[in-house]
């Protein structure tokens, strides 16, 4: 048991460390043959952030451990609105500026609503994890484009700007991703066996592992990078990073397990983790999106956030 938790702490600080450092190297490659930050920022770093969701997802799937990669995208989804946005709106409030913004808050609504759609029935097929991967594609095709559209006066263009590593020798660049690539499936290996031990010890389900301690685990990096963006004025990027992030989980990290382990899911799927997630995602489009004017995600609505990830949490294992 010591063991595997041992196991478990490493293989997290390692996909954490691996995830960051593919961001860094890809990003900086990107920018070095010429594409544009705000198009960097919008499809390289916001998947990127997404990392180590989908190769925990693909390793799970492949593992057999269908629920606990379908609960680790639920689980990062909820984790990332409730604890991650809440938090950090505790620390400072955020507020929605950017067009670009405003207009992806209705593609994480359809995208979640797609999502339950699928796994309403109890199961998860391969033509349904086909869909998705194929969505997840257009939808980095759809975000490089409006990158291209976007008004240079948008703030958040100065923020992914300044976001975007710079000075980055070419090979420093491809070594970084190389090592990246390396690491990060084989941590999380390591990550998910030790994680699945652990939950057989104390007699939890497969599912409740990966709401839990995988989804907390995967979604650190946002946490970190949310809290250091929020203290740098950078309301916006964080924003954007975690409806990315989400955009992205529902579409390339639950085609996963449908693509590679399609089957039956546990019922608590979709009697009670999934309307906890789209419950979460409706309350931020109505507290951060307002057609008519800005709207600021504050302290109150951040501190609601956090009471809801706390009673979500004692639901789980009451």
């Amino acid at each position: 048991m010591f063991l595997s938790v041992c196991i478990f702490l490493l293989g997290l600080a390692v996909l954490s460390w691996s995830a960051d450092r593919f961001v860094y190297g890809a990003s900086a490659l990107a920018k070095n043959i010429g594409i544009s930050p705000m198009m960097i920022g919008l499809t390289i770093v916001a998947m990127g952030s997404s990392a180590p969701e989908i190769v925990v997802s693909a390793i799970a799937s492949a593992n057999g451990n269908m629920n606990t990669a379908v609960g680790n995208v639920l689980g990062s989804n909820i984790t990332n609105i409730a604890l991650v946005l809440g938090a950090t709106a505790l620390i400072s409030p955020l507020v929605v500026r950017s067009l670009t913004l405003k207009r992806e808050f209705p593609v994480l609504l359809m995208v979640t609503m797609l999502a339950m759609l699928f796994l309403h029935n109890g199961s998860l097929t391969s033509v349904e994890g086909i869909i998705l991967l194929a969505l997840f594609i257009f939808v980095l095709a759809a975000m490089a484009w409006i990158s291209l559209e976007v008004d240079k006066e948008d703030p958040l263009v100065a923020e992914t700007n300044s976001e975007i590593p710079s000075d980055v020798q070419t090979k420093h660049a491809v070594l970084w991703v190389g090592v990246g690539i390396l690491l990060l499936p084989l941590s999380a290996q390591f990550m998910v066996t030790a994680a699945v031990d652990i939950a057989h010890t104390f007699g939890i389900s497969d599912l409740v592992i990966g709401l839990t301690i995988i989804a907390l685990g995967t979604s650190l990096p946002e946490l970190a990078t949310s809290i250091a963006g929020v203290r740098k004025g950078e309301s916006d990027l964080v924003l954007g990073n975690i409806i990315g992030s989400n955009i992205f989980n529902l579409l390339a990290v639950l085609g996963m397990p449908g693509l590679i382990a399609p089957g039956l899911l546990d019922e608590d799927v979709y009697n009670r983790d999934m309307w906890v997630m789209f419950a979460l995602t409706v309350m931020l489009f109505f507290l951060s999106f307002n057609f008519i004017g800005k709207r600021e995600l504050g302290r109150i609505e951040g501190g609601i956030f956090v009471l809801c990830f706390v009673a979500y949490q004692f639901w789980l294992f009451g």
